[in-house]
């Protein structure tokens, strides 16, 4: 049996003609780093990125990013066991609420944010009244980014768990294992290399939030100034200025992605 090269064993070939519509799509999304990377004023380069505001920037968009990374794990793999294993029409509601901020405009998320936890907000409101003022500080730009970047990782551990099935878990359990034993020993390392795709497209979400960021958490240089709102401020004043920065940017962004695809397939991976 022959196949051609560069073809998945089991898979067929595409036809020809699909190249041209995929190299097009290459194209599309290749060239405008390729003409971030032209235009960059390559002299100045490192004086800009390893400058006070900009390091502040990067320094406090890699804090956060973290942070939420870490809220996204906490809330996100018991969310995503709980839509895996349990079929019902409230969960699908409920699914589709959680997977909401993907097709939400982020600054539509950042105002629905303000509302709920602004000092007039929902909560906000009675946290003001507790001397909790959620709303333009570092705990805000953490939330706007767990926001958006919690679908990520929701979908890859939930695909995860779709994909793998139930049949490990049910002998675990005639074995007479715990079902919390099960969740620690079988469920989550048999899903571990999709949990850690999530992990890390949800960390590049998060580093790369804009919308609700400005619009919950302001723009406060060292407070709530991330690296893409600073970009946002160079690009107004000063498009040169702006370059740099927006290239470390897609550089850490490219190393995510490469790292991300070049694991080893497996049938729980999902992105």
């Amino acid at each position: 049996m022959t196949r051609s090269a560069g073809t998945r064993i089991g898979l067929q070939p595409v036809p020809r003609w699909l190249y041209l519509p995929a190299l097009l799509g290459l194209l599309l999304i290749a060239i405008p780093p390729i003409a971030l990377a032209q235009r960059l004023p390559w002299q100045d380069f490192w004086g800009q990125i390893t400058s006070e505001a900009s390091l502040q920037a990067l320094g406090l968009s890699v804090r956060t990013a973290s942070a939420s990374t870490v809220l996204c794990v906490l809330i996100g793999v018991p969310m995503a066991a709980v839509f895996a294993r349990t079929d019902s029409a409230v969960l699908r509601v409920v699914r589709a609420i959680v997977l909401l901020p993907l097709v939400l405009p982020p600054v539509v998320g950042g105002v629905a944010l303000l509302y709920a936890f602004g000092r007039r907000g929902l909560i906000g409101e009675h946290l003001t009244a507790w001397g909790v003022d959620i709303a333009f500080s570092t705990t805000a730009v953490v939330l706007a980014q767990t926001f958006v970047a919690l679908p990520f990782l929701v979908i890859s551990v939930e695909g995860a768990l779709r994909v793998s099935g139930a049949s490990y878990e049910q002998v675990a359990a005639t074995l007479g294992a715990s079902p919390t034993r099960t969740l620690w020993r079988v469920t989550l390392p048999l899903v571990f290399p999709a949990m850690l795709s999530g992990v890390v497209l949800a960390f590049a979400r998060a580093l790369g939030e804009f919308g609700a960021t400005i619009t919950f958490a302001g723009n406060a240089p060292g407070i709530t100034q991330t690296a893409p709102l600073k970009i946002y401020v160079d690009e107004i004043s000063d498009p040169q200025q702006a370059l740099p920065l927006a290239f470390v940017l897609v550089a850490i962004a490219l190393v995510v992605v490469i790292g991300v695809h070049l694991r080893r397939p497996d049938r729980s991976a999902v992105l």
